[in-house]
């Protein structure tokens, strides 16, 4: 067998894996040990990204013609790949928090839904939250101004229901003449000297 023949079957299998890809990042592992590797894996793993180690020629010739063709000059020096076909920004976001824990993991470059991306833009897209997050966030907001009415229902609820509402205009009523009677006898006897 012919060494490209070798060869065809792993490329077919990287341009299967970035096919319907959200993102993908390279990262240069030199230096990492072998319990850091586990770790990275584990955390890649856990958030539905793919990460595999291939040789560059191969993944060359897996991007050309597709939306990470841009990454072929970042191919330099040992190169991993980390794929995610649901969350876009979790490669970027867990390879950015362990390469700041681990210096022996060095960030190449990445393309984010199309856009090819170096190591200042990768690091500025792991600050954005996940899809989780995010939808927590919204909920959490909608949810606040609904569960403070409900406190202020139940509030109302536990000093006499409709009672305490219904006293509460009649008191300012009774509140509103006595304060006008108040002040009309002062006014009264302003004018009276002036007479």
């Amino acid at each position: 067998m012919a060494k490209v023949e070798l060869k065809q079957p792993i490329v077919q299998a990287i341009a299967e894996e970035i096919k319907d890809a959200e993102s993908v990042v390279l990262v240069d592992y030199r230096g990492l040990t072998v319990a850091q590797d586990t770790e990275l894996r584990k955390q890649l793993r856990e958030a539905g990204v793919v990460y595999r180690v291939y040789k560059n020629t191969m993944m060359k010739r897996a991007f050309e013609g597709t939306a990470y063709e841009g990454l072929e000059s970042y191919l330099e020096g040992p190169s991993a790949i980390a794929i995610s076909k649901g969350d876009a920004t979790a490669p970027a976001r867990i390879l950015c928090k362990f390469a700041k824990d681990t210096p022996a993991l060095e960030l190449k470059a990445g393309v984010v839904e199309g856009t090819v991306y170096d190591v200042a833009g990768l690091s500025e897209l792991s600050k954005i939250p996940s899809r989780e997050e995010l939808l927590s966030k919204l909920l959490g907001s909608i949810q606040s101004p609904l569960a403070n009415f409900a406190r202020v229902i139940n509030q109302i609820a536990e000093k006499g229901g409709a009672d305490a509402v219904e006293a509460a205009p009649a008191e300012e009523a009774a509140e509103a003449p006595a304060a006008e009677a108040a002040e009309a006898p002062a006014e009264e006897t302003a004018e009276t000297p002036a007479e």
